[in-house]
């Protein structure tokens, strides 16, 4: 019997005689369930079930082996029995250059960050091959954990040459990458420079056909914007039909405004809704009220990035109350987690916690969990296809992309597993993952990366890397105590320091760096 659940517009009817298909049989499958004006969206799962993809797109799901009829001549069948198969996960937001900083930022602050790693500290320092490798390590990580989809949001935009190498690495990927050009003030590669730059890359359209698409990253929309620059960036995305733009928010001691207030001031928030871009705001750490009831009435979203806030000091005190328009994001990799099964996790457990400390507050006890893994796991696929506003993206339906992940239900960490949503979402890890589709190709296949030339890039890479980590060792790159006042004007403060040791000293000890 065939599984209907359909995304009509994407839908496709595709004959015996199409070119590419596979057939994933037996398995159990976490699909998705499109709501009515009665019911709402939900998890559907289909156990001993066959999944089958033609060229890019889910083309049949089935409740039981797949008719004759059904499956193309010449289709690739593959075995799930005991495993289980998901939709993949949604990254709507990363910096996937970065990827040479790996273990240097491990007891990094957000402040220091700004004054160390992020786009203005280190311009000049990477070559357009140093981005070029970075980025498509960043791309690989992200896809060994099942990562199908990412909004990069791509500040290595320091010359020509930097920005056309993070585009073609992210090409070259496979990945599905909303790779976001980021005009940004920096010193030796104007904006104006950079929207010539950009229209060149619109242009040669050398994307098209892949997987990757053009975005836009941009920061400057409040709160004192420049108009005239906004209007130029916001008229870049309308004449290339640029799908997304990203940008960062976070409130509160932070500065750093970008709110769905200032978007909505200057007019384009509305907009976007009706037939403009999607649009990401990342972190919004200290959303507003006002702010939470814009995205809902413009259907925009904010990208949740919990190991990020967590260990850069972002904070995200109210985030759990518009989880309705938000997504997940991994944001700096080369500080921690690289993949969104770890975010989601501890995205769960971390609300867990803080809803349940309220009712302990109040001398009560739980009487319920605030928080399912049902919706743990939504939020790291389907609603970060609903932020792009890509309704075949993040969901396992006919009729989406076939982004695809197989789980090892045999692994040690999932056996014995009963319900397969919970296994992915606590019990699962990235080592269970043996195969990865994007576009109905596989880019991980038996638990390895499918790239002829991995072990070219992995030393491409590794040489990259211990240079760019070489002079990020230099004294003058090195940040001292932070004192005084931050950008924003608020000022420094040292957090209780933790002791884990009985008696003299604390064991914080020193970065191994040496």
């Amino acid at each position: 019997m065939m599984y209907l659940t359909a995304l009509l517009p994407f839908i496709l009817t595709i004959g015996p005689t199409a070119a590419s298909s596979i057939l994933f049989s037996n398995g159990t499958i976490i699909g998705f369930k499109k709501g009515t004006s009665d019911t709402p969206d939900s998890l559907e799962v289909i156990r001993n079930g066959d999944v089958l993809v033609t060229n890019d797109r889910i083309t049949g799901i089935f409740s039981g082996p797949a008719p004759t009829s059904n499956v193309p001549n010449g289709t690739e069948r593959i075995d799930i029995t005991d495993k289980i198969i998901s939709t993949g996960f949604v990254d709507t937001h990363k910096h996937g250059w970065q990827t040479a900083f790996k273990t240097l930022g491990s007891n990094t602050t957000l402040a220091e960050y700004f004054l160390r790693y992020g786009e203005f500290a280190t311009e000049g320092l990477l070559t357009p091959d140093d981005v070029y490798y970075g980025q498509l390590a960043g791309i690989y990580e992200a896809l060994n954990s099942g990562v199908t989809t990412i909004l990069d949001h791509a500040h290595h935009t320091w010359s020509n040459e930097t920005s056309e190498a993070g585009l073609k690495a992210s090409i070259d990927s496979g990945g599905r990458i909303f790779w976001s050009y980021a005009f940004h003030h920096i010193k030796n590669f104007t904006v104006e420079e950079q929207f010539a730059n950009f229209k060149d890359l619109a242009q040669k359209a050398e994307f098209e056909g892949s997987s990757t698409s053009l975005g836009i990253a941009y920061d400057n929309f409040g709160p004192n914007p420049d108009v005239e620059e906004v209007k130029t960036v916001m008229d870049l995305a309308k004449e290339f039909n640029i799908s997304t733009v990203t940008t960062h928010t976070l409130g509160g001691p932070w500065g750093y405004d970008n709110s769905p207030e200032s978007l909505q001031t200057l007019g384009y928030l509305n907009n976007s809704a009706s037939h403009g871009p999607a649009i990401i705001f990342s972190h919004a750490s200290y959303i507003t009220a006002t702010s939470a009831t814009l995205l809902r009435q413009t259907n925009q979203h904010i990208s949740i990035t919990p190991e990020s806030e967590m260990h850069y000091g972002h904070g995200h005190p109210v985030s759990h109350l518009i989880q309705d328009q938000a997504s997940l994001g991994i944001d700096t990799h080369f500080t921690y987690s690289g993949d969104i099964l770890s975010q989601a996790r501890l995205w769960l457990q971390a609300t867990r916690r803080l809803l349940h400390q309220q009712v302990l507050d109040r001398w009560h006890v739980p009487s319920a969990n605030p928080f399912s893994v049902n919706q743990a796991f939504l939020l790291a696929t389907r609603n970060g296809g609903a932020a792009l506003h890509r309704p075949d993206i993040g969901v396992l339906a006919v009729g989406a992309k076939a982004d695809l992940i197989v789980w090892d239900g045999t692994a040690p960490s999932m056996l014995g597993w009963r319900d397969p949503v919970a296994a992915v979402i606590l019990h699962a890890n990235v080592g269970d993952i043996q195969h990865v589709l994007v576009d109905g190709k596989f880019r991980k296949k038996d638990f390895k990366l499918v790239d002829e030339n991995y072990e070219t890039v992995k030393s491409k890479f590794l040489e990259s890397a211990a240079r760019i980590q070489e002079a990020m060792m230099d004294p003058d790159r090195i940040v001292g105590d932070l004192e005084g006042s931050f950008m924003s004007g608020f000022e420094y403060e040292r957090p209780l320091r933790v002791d884990v040791e009985r008696g003299d000293g604390d064991g914080y000890g020193r970065v191994f760096l040496d």
